[in-house]
């Protein structure tokens, strides 16, 4: 394990809150469009933050290190792009003005954050006590690929969501958005607007991501600070990827069978990693440039295929992929991975 002060770690934290109060500010004092022009600046942006700090850390923690980084940044990215199709899918099923995007999607990341600190948290420590979890995160990353693979071509059932029907019966909801509004009185009683179900879908996906990429990137490093640090700096840039790319989600169709073989891949090299530390040394592991290349390769082939794809066949359109086929006629109870 590395010997990361608590210095560094509340200058990282101190980084990504700062960048994440601009993104908050910006949302709620100047409501607006987000054009092309503005989403990719900030996405370059973005990015080359994940990098700088990527190449400062592995010039003070060694190239292993960096390269743990940077391999847990590739696969959290690739599931936000994942993640970004549910949020479409959110913002399209309850017609979210466009003005108010921009804050909902913060508010969406800020929860993703708190909830994967959470969960990192807890995850290592279990990792740490029982070296057997690492057997129970492949099982379940390959379940969740499995799963993953044979619901590729749906999308999940945002409306029907169990977490968004116990909201609207428990708390109710106006007929109209009211501005930015969150809550507000009507005929003398304090009742919440749509924005208010939109938030809570957003915080039942960020909860169903995190069950899944946290496992995820144990399996390419153990280290706690790094994938706080890769989950962090990936989701930091998610509102400016969505605006940026939310036109061209649509083409990537193979995106959801990519990301189904990277869950197994890691699936597997957890389970590999018990096996050489629980039962017999002469197990291989799969070392992280391995990872980082097979990663890389997946997301590049599922890439390039689903642009051929869409280019000879325009009718094509990509989805988000669920967990569990849908039932006409009775509400699904959970959302996406």
């Amino acid at each position: 394990m590395l010997e990361i002060s608590g210095l560094t770690w509340a200058i990282t934290i101190g980084l990504i809150v700062v960048l994440l109060a601009v993104d908050l500010i910006l949302a709620t004092v100047r409501p607006h469009r987000v054009g092309f022009r503005e989403a990719s600046l900030w996405s370059v942006f973005y990015v080359l933050v994940a990098v700088a700090f990527g190449v400062w850390f592995a010039a003070v923690y060694g190239g292993g290190a960096g390269a743990e980084y940077f391999a847990g940044y590739i696969v959290e990215k690739s599931l936000s792009v994942d993640n970004l199709f549910v949020f479409v899918i959110i913002m399209t099923t309850f017609a979210v003005p466009e003005e108010h995007q921009h804050k909902v999607l913060t508010f969406g990341i800020v929860l993703a954050l708190i909830m994967r600190a959470i969960f990192i948290a807890l995850g290592a420590t279990l990792l740490a006590l029982f070296s057997f979890m690492f057997l129970l995160f492949g099982l379940l990353l390959i379940y969740t690929a499995v799963q993953l693979f044979r619901h590729r071509d749906e999308d999940p059932d945002i409306e029907n969501n169990v977490v968004v029907n116990t909201a609207r019966r428990v708390v109710p909801v106006t007929d109209e958005y009211v501005g930015s509004r969150i809550f507000t009185r009507a005929d003398g009683r304090r009742v919440a607007t749509p924005l208010f179900i939109v938030l809570v879908a957003i915080g039942g996906v960020d909860l169903l991501f995190a069950l899944d990429s946290i496992p995820a990137v144990f399996g390419v490093t153990e280290e706690p600070y790094i994938v706080f640090a890769a989950n962090a700096f990936a989701l930091l840039g998610l509102r400016a990827l969505f605006f940026l790319v939310k036109g061209l989600l649509d083409r990537l169709v193979y995106l959801s069978t990519g990301l189904s073989v990277i869950l197994a891949f890691i699936g597997v090299k957890l389970i590999l990693h018990w096996a050489h530390v629980d039962i017999d040394e002469r197990v291989p592991e799969v070392p992280t440039p391995l990872s980082l290349g097979v990663i890389i390769g997946i997301l590049a082939i599922a890439t390039v295929a689903s642009l051929v794809k869409t280019s000879r066949d325009p009718s094509a359109k990509a989805h988000a992929g669920s967990l569990r086929a849908h039932h006409p006629g009775k509400p699904q109870d959970t959302a996406n991975e």
